[in-house]
């Protein structure tokens, strides 16, 4: 039985007037271009107080790159999907492969880069398929699909998995030490249990599988929470206790997750008990828990 978990994070990492005006970049174009992608997401890591820079600003990115239409946003918050461009689930095999030296996917790449020279620690978000088909199309005809057409879902699903790996592999290349891995679109809350399981045979575990293996000394896998209860619930992942150090000390009890992350870079592939936003959740004995993918 897959449990849910609770989201309180919007989509759009963040960005609020509180940092928006501490900064003198102009919006939307501010969300355009690398060197002011790295400004923006430094004056948030600060207004936050977290210990990484985070970027993109929006679950839009690979959707764009494949052709969705994206309002931009402005200063109170970032892009979001502006109306569909497919109307047929069908469709979506007919689109064009991303193109990662062009565009909005080309610039955050970049902005990577600048950060990690910058010696930040970046934890780079990537959409999981659902994520990206909800900009492409209206989330009924994907629902409808997985009921009626698994088969070619599965096909869809392919290809999109080939996308995303393919982002994550040039991300981790730009210098991303955190590649978060989030389909928010595709919680138990939204599917139902009946068809979050279909997700996690149809697509989930298998790419979890594939991404693991971007997994090394410089990088770490997150989970949404979301993808670990989904891993959890159909028996294909268990969690193990990590000790953050073996010279336990009481400092490790105020240890926040991120910050847990950070120490134990290079030491678990993946960690996904909580959300990577939620600044203020603390370790408890000085333990992590790593997802471990059966």
């Amino acid at each position: 039985m897959i449990q849910d978990f609770k989201c309180t994070y919007g989509n759009s990492a963040g960005i609020r007037e509180a940092v928006t005006n501490r900064t003198n970049l102009t919006f939307p174009d501010a969300y355009k271009h690398a060197e002011t992608m790295a400004e923006l997401a430094q004056v948030l890591k600060e207004c936050d107080k977290a210990p990484f820079c985070e970027l993109p600003f929006c679950h839009t990115v690979e959707a764009e790159a494949m052709g969705g239409i994206i309002n931009y946003g402005n200063e109170k918050t970032g892009p979001r999907a502006k109306e569909y461009l497919c109307t047929d689930i069908e469709e979506i095999l007919e689109l064009p492969a991303i193109d990662f030296g062009k565009g909005r996917i080309q610039e955050v790449l970049k902005a990577c880069r600048i950060l990690h020279e910058k010696g930040e620690h970046i934890v780079f978000e990537v959409s999981g398929p659902l994520t990206i088909l909800n900009v492409l199309i209206d989330p009924k005809y994907v629902f409808k699909g997985m009921r009626k057409k698994p088969e070619f879902m599965e096909r869809i699903f392919a290809k999109l998995g080939k996308e995303i790996l393919a982002y994550m592999k040039l991300a981790k290349e730009q210098g991303a030490d955190f590649i978060s891995y989030a389909d928010s679109s595709g919680g138990v809350n939204i599917l139902g249990p009946k068809m979050a399981e279909q997700m996690v045979d149809l697509f989930t575990y298998d790419f979890v599988k594939q991404a693991g293996k971007l997994a090394d000394e410089h990088t770490m896998i997150l989970l949404c929470p979301k993808t670990t209860f989904a891993l959890l619930g159909t028996g294909k992942a268990k969690l193990i206790d990590c000790q953050i150090h073996d010279d336990r000390s009481q400092e490790e009890d105020s240890l926040s997750y991120a910050e847990a992350c950070i120490r134990m870079k290079g030491k678990i592939r993946f960690a996904g008990q909580m959300c990577i936003k939620n600044l203020d959740y603390r370790m408890k004995n000085g333990i992590m828990k790593e997802v471990h993918i059966l």
